[in-house]
């Protein structure tokens, strides 16, 4: 299939699959007269590198991930690899938006009289001593 086709069938510009074959996600395409030609399975492995991207994994995770991947190989071994270490990641994430939201929330109803009563009241003072022992 032309590259106008495999973007239409996978939602993508065409310049994305061309990033996508310059990054190594997609494996050079056979060419004819110039024009590229994709495999039948490369809407697939689009389709795989669009959801991993949706899902938080980096380009650079995505080519490990790919890396030597057969159609015919086994993912769940390489999925869990790679969701082992974005569990952690996003465990952080979530603790930083609830964070987040209770400051929102306070911020809401902010009645301080000044600057240092808000620093006290949020415990920043608290909060950096926290961060900077942890990262000790």
């Amino acid at each position: 299939m032309k590259i106008g086709e495999l973007a239409s069938r996978t939602g993508l510009n065409a310049s994305a699959i061309r990033y996508y074959e310059r990054m190594g996600l997609l494996p050079p395409p056979f060419r004819t007269g110039g024009q590229r030609r994709y495999p039948t399975e490369a809407v697939d492995r689009v389709l795989l590198i669009r959801f991993a991207g949706d899902m938080g994994f980096t380009l650079a995770e995505i080519k490990i991930f790919l890396r030597g991947l057969l159609d015919s190989s086994p993912v769940g071994p390489r999925w869990r690899k790679l969701a082992a270490r974005k569990i952690t990641e996003a465990e952080r994430t979530i603790e930083r938006s609830l964070r987040l939201k209770s400051l929102f929330q306070h911020l809401l109803r902010c009645r301080c009289a000044s600057l240092q009563d808000c620093v006290q009241r949020l415990s920043l003072s608290e909060s950096l001593k926290k961060i900077s022992d942890h990262r000790s």
